[in-house]
């Protein structure tokens, strides 16, 4: 066999780089149910976190600045106590708007990955969020809400008036039900 021989393709081996493309492409088709179930898990995921975040976590923000932080401020004492919580309360009430802000930034994208639409879901801003909501959260455990329980108890009748607020919201069919 000469030089020019050997760079001369043959019709079999044309076949044969034709099987190697074919046997490329089947291996990302063999990929793709579980891309599929990726993009489905991603589809639902964002859903999820649509509905969730107007429907519990806007809620949540909510019944706290309208129900909880109104009900601690009026019950703690007069002076350093109140001051302190009024102080916390703002801190949580404004961390509230600023992760809301985050989010609507963030619900166009989300929207379109719900639809299976192609998306440019800033990876950087979710992780920033969820960053941002979870260290607002232990702040709020930690900080507001064992003095909260400690000043409403000294009222029982106050932390029943929150309660049944907060019962009278989440039934249905009664009047200020949200």
């Amino acid at each position: 066999m000469t030089t020019s021989d050997a760079n001369t393709a043959t019709p079999i081996q044309d076949f044969s780089n034709c099987h190697a493309g074919i046997l490329i492409k089947l291996d990302h088709l063999q990929g793709l149910p579980g891309l599929l179930d990726a993009a489905t898990r991603a589809r639902q995921t964002a859903q999820e976190a649509l509905d969730f975040f107007r429907e519990a976590i806007f809620e949540h923000h909510s019944e706290e600045e309208r129900e909880l932080f109104p009900a601690v401020q009026a019950s703690a004492q007069a002076g350093e106590e109140r001051d302190r919580l009024k102080a916390v309360a703002e801190r949580l009430t404004q961390e509230h708007r600023d992760l809301e802000t985050q989010w609507k930034k963030l619900e166009p994208g989300l929207k379109r990955v719900a639809k299976g639409q192609d998306s440019d879901l800033d990876a950087a801003a979710v992780e920033k969020l969820v960053t941002q909501y979870a260290a607002h959260a232990r702040f709020e455990e930690a900080e507001y809400l064992p003095q909260a329980y400690a000043i409403l108890s000294r009222h029982a009748n106050r932390m029943d008036a929150l309660a049944l607020a907060l019962h009278l919201r989440h039934t249905p069919g009664v009047v200020g039900y949200v």
